[in-house]
C-alpha cells in the first residue's frame, strides 16, 4: 500500500476545493498519490464498497445534508476499516474526541491543504493505521493461542478424569481380590495388575502437568 502509489477518496461538496487538493496530491515529488473525487456521503459509502484499492479517505466534515462524522460511523458500520482523516475550517476538540472513538487517524484544517502538510499527513496516517492493524492481528493471534491451550489443558484434565475412575476401581477390585482365598499365581498375576495400575496413575498425573507450546 504505502510502498505503490496511494490511492485517496477525496469527499468533498466544494467542487473548486477538491480541485485545490487534486492539485496539492498529484504535484507532490515525495509520493505517487491517486485522487478519487465524491462529493456526497453516499457516493463516499458507495465508492469504498465497491473499490478496495482505495487506501485512505479525506472526508470533509461539512457535508450538503449530513456531515463527516455521520458518513464515518456508516463507514464502520459496514466493518469498513479504511482509515479516515477529517477535514474541518478549524479545529475543533469535541469532533477530535469523536473521531478518536470511530478510529479515524487524524484531522486537518482546510488552510492546512494546500501545503506539504496534507500528503505528509497522509503517509503518517498510513503508516500508524498499519502499525495498529499488526498490533491488533497479533493480539488476536495472542489470545488465539492462549485460548486453545485452555482448551487442550480442559481436555487433558478431562482425560485423567475418565482415567482415574476405572483406574480406582481396578485398585479396589485388586485389593479385594488379594485378600480372598485365591492361588499363588493368582496372587502374583492381581499384584502386577495392581502395580500397572498404580503406574498408569503415576503417568497420568504426569500428563495434567502437560506443558502447551503454540
Amino acid at each position: 500500500m504505502i510502498e505503490s502509489s496511494i490511492h485517496v477518496l477525496l469527499v468533498d461538496d466544494d467542487v473548486a476545493y477538491t480541485k485545490i487538493v487534486h492539485q496539492s496530491l498529484t504535484s507532490y515529488i515525495g509520493k505517487q498519490f491517486a485522487v478519487t473525487v465524491t462529493h456526497t456521503g453516499t457516493d463516499a459509502v458507495a465508492a469504498l464498497t465497491r473499490d478496495p484499492s482505495i487506501d485512505i479517505v479525506l472526508l470533509d466534515y461539512f457535508l450538503g445534508g449530513t456531515n463527516g462524522l455521520d458518513v464515518a460511523k456508516e463507514i464502520r458500520s459496514l466493518e469498513i476499516t479504511t482509515p479516515i482523516v477529517f477535514v474541518t475550517w478549524n479545529k475543533d476538540f469535541e469532533l477530535a474526541v469523536e473521531g478518536i472513538q470511530l478510529d479515524v487517524e487524524d484531522y486537518l484544517v482546510k488552510d492546512e491543504i494546500a501545503t506539504s502538510i496534507l500528503p505528509t499527513t497522509i503517509i503518517n496516517s498510513l503508516q500508524r493505521a498499519a502499525l495498529k492493524a499488526k498490533i491488533a492481528a497479533e493480539r488476536k493471534n495472542t489470545l488465539l493461542i492462549r485460548r486453545r491451550s485452555e482448551a487442550i489443558k480442559e481436555l487433558v484434565v478431562t482425560v485423567c478424569h475418565e482415567f482415574n475412575n476405572p483406574l480406582a476401581a481396578i485398585k479396589i477390585s485388586c485389593e479385594i481380590i488379594s485378600r480372598g482365598a485365591i492361588t499363588p499365581h493368582d496372587r502374583v498375576l492381581v499384584e502386577n495388575l495392581n502395580k500397572q495400575t498404580r503406574s498408569i496413575e503415576k503417568e497420568i498425573m504426569k500428563l495434567k502437568d502437560i506443558t502447551i507450546t503454540p
